[in-house]
């Protein structure tokens, strides 16, 4: 029971800091390259990509790539770590998630599972 309230608080707090940062990265997302982009950082998983074969792969400048990839970083959802020579380029799940949450939060009059999407912050087993 502790568990169950720690977690809707939890809930709460992200579902509010949420509602401000869902825009701008909701705007980060609403631009065909930044999408491209977004989506084969998803598909690469947890060890990212390199600028330079984001760029190769969809065929864009590597000088328009980074300034498409700073607006994902600015809006949360990618960060960069330099390897050598190379700026890898990985999402960051957590906001990831929490966006998804956000967008998902109100479906199916607030259960989503009953949608068949299952919210990320929200555990179902709490009543």
């Amino acid at each position: 029971m502790a568990r169950c309230l720690r977690e809707r608080i939890y809930f709460d707090i992200i579902r509010n800091m949420e509602s401000t940062a869902a825009i701008p990265a909701l705007a980060a997302l609403a631009h065909e390259t930044r999408l491209s982009a977004f989506r084969r950082l998803v598909a690469a998983g947890p060890e990212g990509m390199a600028a330079g074969e984001i760029a190769a792969e969809l065929d864009v400048p590597s000088s328009t790539l980074s300034h498409h990839l700073a607006a994902l970083d600015h809006a949360g959802l990618v960060s960069s770590a330099r390897r050598q020579r190379h700026i890898i380029y990985t999402i960051r799940i957590e906001n990831v998630r929490g966006l998804i949450a956000f967008l998902v939060d109100d479906c199916c009059r607030g259960a989503p599972e009953l949608c068949g999407i299952s919210s990320p912050t929200r555990e179902t087993e709490c009543g």
